[in-house]
C-alpha cells in the first residue's frame, strides 16, 4: 500500500508517519523510487501498537523500547515480556529501604517474581498509601485479591497468541494497557451493584444468589 492508504487505514497523519519513520519506531517501507515506498500490512501493525501506547499516554522513550523489544526480543521470551511490560506506568523511584511490605506480601501468597520488575515497587507504594490513610491490607483480603487476581491472569494468558514473540509481547503490552482499566470500571460498579442491593433492597442480593445456585 501507498503511504497515504496506510494513513487513512491507521488513522495516523501523515506528518507523524513520517515522524515515526525518521525516529525508527516505524520500519521503512520498501522503496520503489526516489520518492515513492510501499507498505505492508506488518507496518500498519505497527502504526496500531504505537498510536495505541501513545493514545494511554506513552511517551515515545517508553515505545522505543517495547518496539525495540519486539523487534529485537532477548534469548528468553520471559525476559522479554519482563522488560516490555516494565515500559509500562507508573514510573516510580526505587525505595531506598527496599519493598518489605511487597515481599510480605508476595510471600505470603507463595507467587514467584522478581525483586527488581516494577510491579513490586507499584506494590510496595499502594500498600504504603494503604497504610497511611488506616486501611492497611489485611490477611483475608490479600488471600481473597490474590485468588482471584491469579484466576483473572490465567485466563489473560490462555487467550495469549504464541505465533511468535511478536504477537507475544504485542499482546501482553496491550493487553495489560488496555484491560486494566476495565477492571478498576469492573470493581466499581461491583461495589455499586452490591451496595444497590444491600441498601436498596436487601432482599434482591439474596434472591440473586438463589438464582444463581440454580443455575
Amino acid at each position: 500500500m501507498r503511504v497515504s492508504e496506510l494513513v487513512a487505514a491507521s488513522g495516523v497523519p501523515l506528518a507523524t508517519v513520517k515522524y515515526y519513520l525518521r525516529e525508527g519506531l516505524l520500519m521503512p517501507g520498501e522503496s520503489t523510487s526516489a520518492t515513492r515506498a510501499d507498505y505492508t500490512d506488518l507496518h500498519l501493525r505497527r502504526l496500531t501498537l504505537i498510536k495505541a501506547l501513545a493514545g494511554i499516554g506513552l511517551p515515545l522513550p517508553k515505545i522505543r523500547v517495547i518496539v525495540e523489544l519486539i523487534d529485537e526480543p532477548r534469548e528468553s521470551l520471559f525476559d522479554t515480556l519482563g522488560h516490555a511490560l516494565a515500559a509500562l506506568p507508573p514510573y516510580l523511584e526505587p525505595v531506598r529501604e527496599g519493598y518489605p511490605r511487597a515481599k510480605a506480601a508476595l510471600d505470603r501468597l507463595g507467587q514467584i517474581y522478581d525483586p527488581d520488575y516494577p510491579a513490586v515497587a507499584q506494590l510496595e507504594h499502594a500498600l504504603a498509601a494503604a497504610e497511611d490513610v488506616g486501611i492497611p491490607m489485611s490477611d483475608e483480603r490479600l488471600r481473597s485479591y490474590g485468588e482471584h487476581v491469579l484466576a483473572i491472569a490465567r485466563i489473560d494468558l490462555a487467550s495469549m497468541p504464541a505465533r511468535s514473540s511478536e504477537s507475544t509481547v504485542e499482546y501482553a503490552v496491550l493487553g495489560t494497557a488496555i484491560y486494566e482499566p476495565v477492571l478498576a470500571a469492573l470493581r466499581r460498579l461491583a461495589h455499586q451493584h452490591l451496595m444497590a442491593t444491600m441498601l436498596l433492597d436487601p432482599d434482591a442480593d439474596t434472591d440473586a444468589d438463589e438464582r444463581a445456585h440454580d443455575r
